[in-house]
């Protein structure tokens, strides 16, 4: 290319990018015609004499969406800018994001499954108020009783119901009871076998991911002591959804504690068009890679440092 050339198409590239001239403007005044304009421009990024930038806070989240998207085979991934926030202030705009997520879907179900804990409290907290009579409000684990009521699955369940003036389901079961007999007699009840039914057959579940930990909110509200955590670790648990833990390939375990909770199994969930998990804490890594690895996940939602962890958890276990 000569002198002449680049200066041409120098000359063009200003116009088009920086001036904001149409093709057909630019064409008119150097009086070439269009398709030759539109291939100088192309040529133009070819050279380095353009290069484009976004600059935007948000460029970097979406390039962690698609690589995470890419990796697990994900049909979405939401990832919100961390920015430094504390822990408290995170969860709340994970929580935003994933309501504005669900929201837009709600018009095209009729039926979504609710789990429990701080993650789904944050998503139902900042769902905004709507009219959404035709979707039809699940609650996928049990929940009973007056302590940290507020994370279990029937209040939130219905308190989104009354966010979107619709109706709800109630599981009238704990979430975990003292033997297994007891829980197949309580799952064998009509009302229970009603609603876990109903739960199966919804469109769409939104979940939390959690980590067999003296620091989980299973084991804060009491669910489990410290020696179901060394059985569960023993039994090689890397995680848990909707209570049911599974190993680091998102596989069911043969645990009391999954044989004593009233639930929705890690096998319903498989059948579920599309299952919505939200978490944060990049403790949770591990937990979130297996998860995601057995598949029943379909969307993410989470924040950039859980994102990055995730990725760089991903490469490590394939190298």
């Amino acid at each position: 290319m000569d002198w002449k050339d680049r200066r041409q198409m120098v000359k063009i590239a200003k116009l088009y990018y920086l001036e904001s001239w149409t093709q057909s403007e630019i064409s008119k005044k150097v009086g070439l015609s269009r398709p030759i304009i539109s291939k100088m421009l192309h040529q133009a990024k070819e050279a380095g004499i353009v290069e484009i930038y976004i600059n935007d806070e948000t460029l970097h989240t979406v390039e962690l969406e698609n690589k995470i998207e890419k990796k697990y085979g994900l049909k979405d991934a939401v990832v919100v800018a961390s920015a430094n926030h504390g822990a408290e202030l995170i969860k709340r705009r994970i929580g935003q994001a994933a309501a504005s997520y669900v929201a837009k879907k709600l018009d095209h179900i009729t039926k979504m499954g609710i789990s429990w804990g701080k993650s789904m409290y944050s998503f139902i907290d900042e769902f905004p108020s709507q009219n959404q009579e035709n979707v039809h409000l699940v609650p996928m684990i049990g929940g009973m009783g007056s302590n940290y009521v507020h994370l279990h699955s029937n209040h939130l369940t219905f308190h989104l119901a009354q966010k979107l003036n619709t109706t709800s389901s109630y599981l009238h079961a704990p979430a975990m009871v003292e033997t297994d007999d007891l829980k197949q007699r309580l799952m064998n009840s009509k009302d229970i076998a009603e609603v876990i039914e109903e739960g199966r057959e919804v469109d769409i579940a939104v979940v939390g991911v959690g980590i067999p930990s003296s620091q989980s909110t299973m084991a804060e509200m009491g669910y489990f002591a410290k020696e179901d955590i060394h059985s569960l670790k023993k039994a090689d648990a890397a995680g848990d959804i909707n209570s049911q833990f599974y190993n680091a390939q998102g596989e069911d375990i043969s645990h009391p504690l999954n044989k004593r909770t009233i639930a929705l199994t890690l096998e319903d969930l498989d059948n579920i068009p599309e299952v919505i998990a939200i978490t944060d804490g990049v403790e949770k890594v591990e937990s979130l890679h297996a998860a995601l690895t057995g598949g029943c996940i379909q969307v993410l939602v989470t924040d950039d440092q859980m994102a990055q962890a995730l990725i760089e958890y991903y490469d490590e276990e394939k190298e």
